[in-house]
């Protein structure tokens, strides 16, 4: 398949741990890019994009889910050298595809430190899930319309765009059979205060997939507070990839103007 699955902000030479991000069902993985400049040279901040969007917009889509997990993996073991801590980070959809990831590089042979899956339900809670999102233009729409996106940030075109990728995001999470195994690293499972989509208890699902350490930690925030609460998730974010010995609150994140999910 054409294209590069990893977006990387900073020199890929350069030492220190690297965090990989995946983002949810319908945008592209620039929304992560700020995390880089707030970080500095703390930590390496690395993008997945599917094809379709942003920069892979004309690269063709996936026929599986298990194809964009296998290309995602392999992508990760050749650019990333086996000596640099990992943390996966995924959002909603991307959780399910970081767990799926997290799991083919295990069974590589290749450590990551932990998995933190964000506003996503567990995988048995995935399973022809997206049937709904593929044939109700209304659902998707509400999905689209939690972003909270503004008429100067989202206009007509923007909007059909946003909908077509989120329903082709819904089309590929059809061909997802359920995964069956526990981690080897440590999973924490995230979610918004106020996320009308994923509820505490379906956060706590995630458990049965930890096969070490498990922990929910719950943000202020709806289904996207990954965009709004960078001051509390990136010190834990920090403090997971680093040595178990450094103390995440010395973590000071200079403040960066917001953007939004597609920028």
């Amino acid at each position: 398949m054409s294209g590069r699955w990893l977006v990387w902000w900073r020199d890929r030479g350069l030492d220190g741990p690297v965090i990989v991000c995946l983002p949810p069902a319908g945008s592209g993985c620039g929304q992560f890019r700020g995390w880089q400049e707030r970080l500095g040279e703390r930590a390496c901040v690395v993008g997945v994009q599917l094809p379709g969007r942003e920069e892979r917009w004309a690269d063709p889509v996936p026929s599986t889910i298990d194809e964009a997990i296998a290309a995602v993996a392999d992508e990760v073991r050749r650019e990333v050298p086996p000596d640099r801590p990992v943390v996966v980070f995924g959002h909603s959809f991307g959780g399910l595809l970081g767990y799926e990831v997290t799991r083919r590089l295990e069974g590589a042979g290749v450590p990551v430190r932990g998995l933190v899956v964000a506003a996503c339900r567990p995988p048995h809670l995935w399973v022809g899930a997206g049937r709904g999102l593929v044939d109700d233009a209304n659902e998707l729409a509400r999905l689209l319309a939690a972003r909270g996106l503004g008429a100067d940030e989202l206009d007509e075109d923007s909007r059909e765009l946003m909908l077509d990728v989120l329903r082709q995001d819904a089309q590929l999470s059809l061909s997802y059979r359920g995964g069956a195994g526990e981690l080897a690293c440590g999973l924490e499972a995230w979610g918004g205060d106020g996320d009308p989509m994923v509820s505490p208890a379906q956060l706590d699902g995630w458990a049965r997939y930890a096969g070490s350490t498990f922990r929910r930690r719950q943000f202020p925030g709806g289904h996207y507070f990954h965009l709004t609460e960078l001051d509390r998730i990136l010190p834990r974010l920090v403090g997971l990839v680093e040595q178990p010995s450094s103390d995440e609150r010395s973590l000071r994140c200079p403040a960066v103007p917001s953007t939004s999910p597609l920028t």
